[in-house]
């Protein structure tokens, strides 16, 4: 099968437009591979066929199957280990502002498959003690349904499991079910899952910390800006955004600023700055 430009165009609008992610040049070479799948199980001929299936009316199912598949869900546990050690130490830094209320709201923007929310329960237990008299609200949020559906059933092939996942933890915080591995209850209960998509209202705040790792690379800038504006109306005003390595808010929003010392980690400007800094 091989995908033709005329073909990617099609994709690329339909993908944008439900999503708000832009299928760039870079994301060409995946896409006949994560066809295959859906043209065998549908008995498609043709990437030609699928598009024009995909305009017919009651194409609904397959349309979204098509834009899961077409979503990149690249994950892994503790992404980033730095990274999530200086998150941890920034979370005790907050719980000593938070003795009054002794809660921690947690949300990850673009969970995927649940990973990274998953690495942050398993931290919390690790702790358990330390935290046993507040309230921790973990939140994992994504745009396919397929990915948030997974990450519920918090279960994970050998390879997924192995990646990234301490050996002590895949043995304290995990079930072995044949060749898959599941995130034992007393974990999996502390995380909510919904689907959601960054670019719409967000979850009710305020939060401590968002996590928007490698999500907004996949979107152009206008809906980058947007993304981000969403996200500072329900930021704590003391919070922090986590970005990924490879992405910044410089040049998309005047609401952020990094965190000096941190790397990745962003807080909301106070209005006057952002007054300053929008009439500059």
């Amino acid at each position: 099968m091989q995908v033709n430009p005329a073909s990617l165009s099609v994709l690329s609008s339909l993908l944008e437009a439900r999503t708000g992610q832009r299928l760039s040049e870079g994301r060409h070479w995946r896409v006949e591979m994560v066809l295959k799948p859906i043209l065998k199980a549908h008995d498609i001929a043709s990437c030609d066929e699928l598009i024009a299936q995909l305009a017919a009316p009651g194409s609904g199912p397959l349309c979204n199957e098509t834009i899961d598949a077409l979503l990149n869900n690249e994950t892994y546990f503790f992404r980033d280990s730095d990274a999530f050690a200086d998150l941890f130490r920034r979370i005790e830094n907050t719980a000593e502002r938070r003795q009054d209320t002794k809660k921690i709201r947690i949300w990850s923007a673009g969970c995927s498959t649940g990973q990274e929310i998953f690495s942050l329960a398993m931290m919390f237990r690790e702790n358990a003690e330390r935290w046993r008299d507040w309230s921790i609200e973990l939140l994992g949020t994504d745009i396919s349904h397929t990915a948030v559906n997974r990450a519920r059933l918090g279960d994970f092939s050998q390879f997924e499991i192995q990646r990234g996942l301490p050996t002590r933890l895949m043995l304290r915080c995990f079930d072995q079910c044949g060749t898959r591995w599941q995130v034992k209850e007393m974990v999996r209960q502390t995380v909510r899952f919904r689907c959601h998509n960054v670019l719409e209202a967000p979850p009710p705040g305020p939060w401590d910390f968002v996590l928007c790792r490698n999500v907004l690379l996949y979107f152009p800038d206008v809906n980058r800006s947007a993304a981000l504006r969403n996200i500072s109306t329900v930021l704590a005003p003391d919070g922090g955004l986590i970005l990924g390595a490879g992405e910044t808010v410089l040049g998309y929003t005047d609401r952020f600023e990094i965190l000096p010392g941190a790397r990745s980690l962003y807080r909301l400007v106070s209005g006057e700055l952002r007054q300053i800094s929008s009439a500059a």
